[in-house]
């Protein structure tokens, strides 16, 4: 009987950057449906969830998009583009959606230690965890509160606006990695891109200036010729250690 771990095994395995996919095989667009779904529970920091998935399935607009990509055959030949993008500017709007559904979840209860807890994560500390302004005047306090707040003991380092964008990012990328290996066990091929002309991406999706592409991912069946040699890893002895 294979266990869920060999089935994640293979799946991990077989996994490979892709550049670049056969455009005469059948592919289900459902597949990709099904995959975003699976990234959306991907873990994110404090749930909250600052992310968007944009479907690319117009050809017309795949040509355009692969030529910001720089012409990679990762973004040509795929039979469809996912753009995964942070929206650290929508912190308020999904601060409040995740206060309100811890408030939900409360009614009727006691409210205990837990739970007022909880409410305040969401109430209180998100807020003053998320708020920043252009001249960095909040940015500036937050880091010299935090260095007074050492002196007392432990203390949460990365709070300045440049700290929340490669959280948000590094959640956006657990989303894109839940999402290749979805495709991966649907039968698919897919290649992650990070060389793409971020300004002329955002101009064409008509994106904010909050918002910023964090991967561009290409997909389809693949072909032989688009993995580019086997697979190479630096020695595990060399990247894991033990404490």
């Amino acid at each position: 009987m294979t266990s869920n771990a060999q089935i994640f095994d293979e799946i991990v395995n077989t996994r490979r950057s892709t550049r670049k996919f056969d455009p005469t095989a059948p592919f289900e667009s459902d597949a990709v449906a099904r995959s975003i779904d699976r990234a959306i529970l991907s873990p994110n920091s404090s749930n909250m969830q600052l992310w968007e998935f944009y479907r690319v399935k117009d050809k017309s607009k795949i040509e355009e998009m692969s030529k910001f990509c720089f012409g990679q055959g990762a973004a040509s030949t795929s039979n469809e583009l996912l753009i995964v993008v942070t929206r650290l500017d929508k912190w308020k709007s999904r601060q409040q959606a995740n206060f309100t559904e811890i408030k939900r979840q409360f009614e009727g209860k006691e409210i205990g230690k837990t739970e007022q807890r909880a409410l305040d994560y969401y109430g209180k500390l998100m807020p003053l965890f998320y708020s920043h302004d252009r001249f960095n005047f909040i940015n500036t306090f937050k880091k010299i509160f935090t260095w007074f707040r050492s002196f007392k003991g432990l203390t949460y380092w990365q709070v300045s606006y440049y700290d929340l964008r490669t959280i948000v990012h590094k959640s956006a990328a657990l989303a894109a990695q839940t999402f290749m290996l979805s495709m991966t066990a649907e039968g698919y091929s897919t290649c992650p891109m990070e060389g793409f002309d971020s300004a002329k991406v955002k101009k064409m999706m008509n994106l904010p200036a909050g918002a910023e592409i964090n991967m561009i991912i290409g997909m389809g069946v693949g072909m032989k010729e688009g993995v580019y040699g086997k697979r190479f890893r630096i020695p595990r002895e060399e990247v894991v250690f033990e404490l």
